[in-house]
């Protein structure tokens, strides 16, 4: 399967199982309130399939795949025959009326809950929170290689995902947090990470490097994966597969150090000194960097190549079937917490609405998340159901909270919003739905580009 048809599929699944539960939760509560269904399509535009069911309710799947509705019998959307009357939607108490417009964000939520319960009892990989490299503010805050990060700010860190989580949302904030850590050593300590001191308010994606982290899993191994010929490597002797110890005076723990060292030490005709590791024997040889005057940006070079490393997960988040009930109430606390951040530090401008992602990116992340496992797509499908939820239920007039707004206003003054005041408000709420969708693939258009 092509890139692209992986990234088709998986939206279509991923929006397809969640828009199917949130009209299922509007069309099951409808039902029990004693309100007519007229209509349950899953998707917009012409029919793919369709059918109608014992109860007089049109079944549709849609062509365009990008949302669903439920409609119900409405005398503002057409004549009504009198025996019908008592089934119609605008016949139901407010209270009703409610009960039917929340059903949908909430069986999102439900949903959230249950697709995180089932990924705790599969077994989600990830990665221990183990620091690898340290450097700017993570270095000047105390963070040191092979620390393991118990907490930020006195919450729990289980995975490496937690703590970019919890480091994003305090970046974003641009304020101190603390850092409890367990050292290579076996002794604890807590440390003070000043995140104000952050040049940029950094994306959740990037905030470990911005800050200068790097965990232990991606640090590349300083070992030649190749050699290139009549290289200043190859006249030393080096030979794939060999390990760098040291080059001159400094040791070398990763990859990315190998070129730090030379960039630093070299000179022209003066030799390095190499220690490196062939077959489990310790080895020493000279190396005469070679400077690259036309590379951009001019440095010196050795004539190495990195070596191809599968990273592995060491973590594995699983509970039996009663503790990932707990587990999975606490996770959907936590994104909860983490998605309102998001949104209100938009409002104020805190954070750029560059995050704001469209369908490209919602497939891209489908189809990465499905690569990864079924645990890593549940896990996806439970962010992208309560995301559904919470923005729904944003009191904006054509989504599900701009009617419940309108129920609220109806029943404090005890009588209904008039027709004319919802449909100005479904005419501004149209406005700003489309501007946000044009603003979404605006960012994903230029994701795609700068990628």
């Amino acid at each position: 399967m092509s890139q692209y048809a992986s990234w088709i599929w998986w939206l279509i699944v991923s929006l397809g199982i969640l828009v199917t539960f949130h009209e299922f939760g509007h069309y099951w509560v409808a039902r029990r309130c004693g309100v007519r269904v007229l209509r349950f399509s899953v998707g917009f535009g012409r029919p793919i399939l369709r059918r109608v069911g014992r109860d007089g309710t049109e079944y549709v799947v849609g062509w365009i795949p990008l949302g669903g509705y439920v409609r119900m019998l409405d005398e503002r959307e057409g004549e009504v025959p009198d025996a019908l009357l008592p089934q119609a939607f605008n016949r139901k108490s407010v209270y009703q009326r409610i009960a039917v417009v929340a059903a949908g964000p909430l069986f999102n939520l439900f949903l959230c809950i249950a697709l995180l319960w089932a990924m705790f009892v599969i077994g989600k990989d990830d990665f221990l929170p183990l620091v690898g490299q340290s450097r700017g503010v993570a270095a000047e805050a105390g963070l040191r290689p092979d620390d393991r990060i118990l907490a930020v700010d006195g919450q729990r860190m289980d995975t490496w995902t937690h703590v970019q989580m919890a480091l994003a949302t305090a970046a974003i904030d641009q304020r101190p947090i603390s850092l409890e850590v367990l050292r290579g050593s076996g002794d604890g300590a807590t440390l003070r990470l000043d995140l104000a001191s952050l040049a940029e308010t950094p994306k959740p994606a990037t905030v470990l490097r911005e800050i200068g982290l790097v965990p232990r899993q991606f640090l590349l191994p300083p070992d030649v994966g190749g050699v290139a010929a009549d290289s200043a490597a190859a006249r030393a002797g080096l030979e794939p597969g060999d390990r760098l110890l040291r080059i001159g005076s400094r040791d070398l723990r990763s990859w990315d150090e190998i070129s730090a060292a030379v960039q630093l030490q070299a000179q022209p005709d003066s030799p390095l000194a190499v220690v490196y590791e062939r077959d489990g024997s310790r080895r020493e040889t000279e190396i005469r960097p070679e400077y690259a005057a036309d590379a951009d940006p001019p440095r010196w070079l050795l004539g190495v190549s990195a070596p191809q490393v599968e990273v592995k997960h060491d973590a594995l988040l699983r509970y039996g079937p009663l503790g990932a009930v707990g587990a999975a109430l606490d996770e959907t606390w936590r994104l909860t917490g983490a998605t309102l951040g998001i949104l209100w530090r938009m409002v104020r401008g805190a954070v750029s609405l560059e995050n704001i992602n469209g369908p490209i990116s919602i497939a891209q992340y489908a189809s990465a998340s499905a690569q990864l496992g079924l645990a890593w797509f549940l896990s996806f499908l439970a962010m992208l159901s309560l995301s559904l939820c919470i923005m729904n239920l944003l009191p904006i007039p054509i989504l599900d909270g701009g009617h419940l707004l309108y129920y609220l206003i109806e029943m404090v003054k005890g009588s209904p919003v008039s027709e004319r005041t919802m449909i100005a408000g479904q005419f501004v709420g149209m406005l700003l739905l489309v501007s946000l969708m044009g603003l979404a693939f605006y960012n994903d258009i230029l994701h795609l580009v700068s990628t």
